[in-house]
């Protein structure tokens, strides 16, 4: 994990479709933009900021996310998110994260991911299984 330093950044992509709206996710009725979905793409920055550096077997999950959503954003907008790693503690990662669509700054805050082993986590989960 030596090579996960401050200032690593990710992004990720989309463009808003039918299933990424409020009215779509049950966060709202109105044809926007939801916030689950946006929050979404923020964790998705952070994964391609640093899950290829980490040893194999190993991953990070989001355990925080503390973000404001700034905007509305339309059905069909091309929408991006962007990760910078700021701290690195032990197994904890902390970002800075921000969200744009072509015209505005939709969404900014923190996240926070934890390195976790892959294989252990499936089988913690797997032994809550009804």
């Amino acid at each position: 994990m030596s090579d996960l330093q401050p200032g690593l950044v990710g992004e990720a992509h989309a463009v808003v479709q039918q299933a990424d709206l409020a009215s779509a996710i049950g966060s709202g009725r109105l044809d926007v933009y939801g916030t689950p979905a946006m929050l979404g793409l923020i964790e998705l920055s952070a994964v391609n900021a640093v899950d290829h550096l980490l040893p194999e077997g190993s991953t990070t999950v989001g355990t925080r996310l503390d973000v404001k959503h700034l905007a509305p954003s339309p059905l069909g907008i091309a929408v991006r998110a962007r990760a910078e790693l700021i701290a690195v503690d032990g197994r904890r990662l902390t970002f800075n994260v921000e969200a744009f669509d072509a015209v505005d700054k939709i969404g900014e805050g923190t996240h926070e991911r934890a390195v976790v082993d892959g294989s252990r986590l499936l089988a913690r989960a797997n032994a809550k299984a009804p």
